[in-house]
């Protein structure tokens, strides 16, 4: 038995990660303040979490990682895809609590959710794999979502902390940056004024150029090469290399 848990299923890439994954026969815990419609069956399990409270991960999600790791799969892993793109604003404009809010959901609760998927998933007999979603924003500063860009470098830094940290050939941890999706993340960059994300034109020139990929399409790329083949430890993957 193959395993996985994804954080974020409730629409976007989340979702289509998650249906790619049981559409190949996986067992798939799904995490997320709401499920998509068309996740279901047997082989799927919704755990309600809002990944905005990350002090509560061990709480809420421990006993679903234990059972999970209790059926004894020969693999699993863990992808950390749930983010929000909120608040949007250049420094000095923004609401502290805000600003809380978005590292907690985009990189405090990744790490806490990756700390206790390392512990529930000790044993060595299991290969598993740690998948963090990232994206360019993560090295190129982009005024307006400067929140959204600190948090991503985080993410990708804990990939390296992961790699740095455990060196057993049945485990790997490794970042996607999954390029442009047509999401609804997109849809609200793009409606932004200048004045609040003053390099709005970017988003919009992903929509008019006609750049933006299904969520479906980017996702079963994902898992074909990221989930399924084997990964280099610790490597920061771009959508662009997966599908050429």
């Amino acid at each position: 038995m193959r395993a996985a848990i994804v954080t974020g299923v409730s629409r976007g890439l989340g979702e289509a990660l998650a249906n790619a994954l049981l559409e190949r026969g996986y067992v798939v815990v799904g995490i997320g303040r709401a499920s998509a419609a068309r996740l279901h069956g047997p082989n799927y399990r919704f755990v309600e979490f809002d990944l905005a409270e990350p002090a509560r991960v061990g709480d809420a999600l421990e006993l679903p990682f234990a059972e999970l790791a209790a059926k004894r799969p020969e693999y699993a892993c863990l992808i950390n895809n749930a983010a929000v793109g909120t608040p949007v604003g250049v420094l000095g404009s923004l609401d502290a609590a805000d600003i809380t809010k978005s590292f907690a959901v985009n990189l405090a609760a990744p790490v806490a959710i990756a700390n206790l998927f390392c512990r529930v998933f000790a044993d060595d007999a299991v290969e598993r794999r740690i998948v963090n979603v990232s994206s360019g924003a993560a090295s190129n500063a982009m005024p307006g979502i400067s929140n959204y860009c600190v948090a991503k470098a985080g993410l990708e830094m804990l990939t390296r902390s992961l790699a740095a940290e455990r060196h057993g050939e049945r485990f790997r941890a490794i970042t996607v940056r999954p390029g442009v999706i047509d999401t609804g993340m997109q849809e609200f960059m793009r409606a932004q004024p200048k004045e609040v994300v003053p390099g709005v034109a970017l988003f919009e020139g992903f929509y008019k150029s006609g750049q933006l990929v299904p969520p479906d399409k980017t996702a079963g790329v994902i898992v074909a090469r990221l989930v399924v083949e084997p990964v280099e430890h610790g490597r920061t993957y771009t959508y662009q290399e997966l599908a050429a």
